[in-house]
């Protein structure tokens, strides 16, 4: 979460520098109208999972995805992203005790869906052929997987996200751009989890921990964009 705040920070003081560049006349003008409504961008990048209390949601791994955007107004753009994170996770049978409860690391792709609203710091201009931007949006977080032999699974759970990013418009129809996003979602563990092992033993979890759990997760990226429609 600090890393999202320090580069929300980071774009509104380009924001701010952009506002306090005036005089210029238009051949030497750092600003630069941004043609394009429509951006249609190829993303990958890395997602960091946090851990939870389990130790059982999926973890990080490289994540792929794609991303449209289309300006509906002023600063604004309706933003629409999917991507699919290559993760694993810690498999375990509740049941068990001791080192037999561990049944191993199985790949469990996590998928990411999600409707935003992004908003470009300079406007419809580019400032050096930069646009810092911040996006905030609501969707899924999906494993699409039935429960394992514990009873745990993502199922299809409500996401929040908050970002930041800078896009750079070199001018033309393509650009490259750079974003930080925070992925909050919840994550609920089946009632074995606090049972004892039939032949003894810890549950997996305490009775004061809760059923469920918000995690926290940073999805870096970069894409490559190709926009359309003036």
């Amino acid at each position: 979460m600090r890393s999202i705040v320090t580069a929300a920070a980071a774009a509104v003081l380009l924001a701010r520098a952009a506002g306090a560049q005036v005089g210029y006349p238009p051949e030497r003008s750092p600003y630069r109208d941004v043609e394009f409504r429509q951006e249609l961008t190829l993303l990958t990048g890395y997602y960091s999972a946090s851990t939870d209390p389990a130790e059982v949601a999926p973890r990080s791994g490289p994540l792929l995805g794609l991303r449209y955007d289309v300006r509906v107004g002023g600063p604004a753009s309706l933003t629409v992203r999917a991507a699919r994170v290559f993760s694993e996770r810690n498999v375990i049978n509740p049941a068990l005790a001791g080192d037999a409860r561990a049944l191993g690391v199985e790949s469990w792709p996590l998928y990411l869906s999600d409707v935003g609203i992004t908003l470009a710091l300079t406007g419809q201009k580019s400032l050096y052929r930069l646009v810092p931007v911040l996006t905030a949006g609501a969707g899924v977080a999906s494993d699409f997987r039935k429960a394992d032999v514990g009873g745990f699974r993502i199922g299809t759970a409500f996401a929040l996200n908050l970002g930041a990013g800078v896009r750079w418009v070199p001018g033309g129809p393509f650009q490259l751009r750079a974003d930080v996003t925070d992925y909050l979602y919840q994550i609920s563990y089946p009632g074995t989890y606090f049972s004892a092992p039939v032949g003894g033993g810890e549950p997996v979890l305490g009775g004061s921990q809760g059923r469920s759990v918000w995690k926290h997760n940073a999805a870096i990226t970069v894409g490559a964009s190709y926009l359309f429609f003036r």
